[in-house]
């Protein structure tokens, strides 16, 4: 059974998303860090100050099984990408939700709460 903390916001990608300020955080879940196993490499596949839409691809996490590619949960500026991950990508591995990707200030702030509260991906997840 996966962690799924109550004052996050996800999508059925496995993202989670805290808003800090006005900027939104986000990270990949428990269950998704899980299934990925050991994460060895993070890449960006965006820069910072570029306009990303929903669902568009911003970055990928790479483990010893796959490649898997993280999605922007809302449209928004990407403000901030968590370097340290790219010297330490395992700290999703062991934090996943205090090691976040990238940070965004969301087109539409009000727009995360059409995101999946913890029940609603805890369904998603059969749980």
């Amino acid at each position: 059974m996966s962690t799924i903390p109550d004052d996050l916001r996800y999508t059925a990608e496995h993202e989670w998303i805290r808003m800090d300020g006005d900027l939104a955080v986000v990270g990949i879940t428990d269950y998704a860090q899980d299934a990925l196993t050991d994460i060895v490499w993070v890449e960006f596949l965006s820069d910072e100050g570029q306009s990303i839409e929903v669902n568009g691809t911003f970055a990928s996490v790479e483990s010893v099984k796959s490649v898997s590619d993280i999605f922007a949960p809302l449209a928004g500026e990407l403000v901030e990408l968590n370097h340290d991950l790219q010297d330490a990508p395992e700290a999703i591995n062991e934090d996943a939700y205090g090691a976040w990707i990238a940070k965004f200030r969301l087109d539409d702030p009000d727009a995360i709460n059409n995101l999946l509260d913890a029940a609603g991906y805890a369904a998603v997840l059969g749980e």
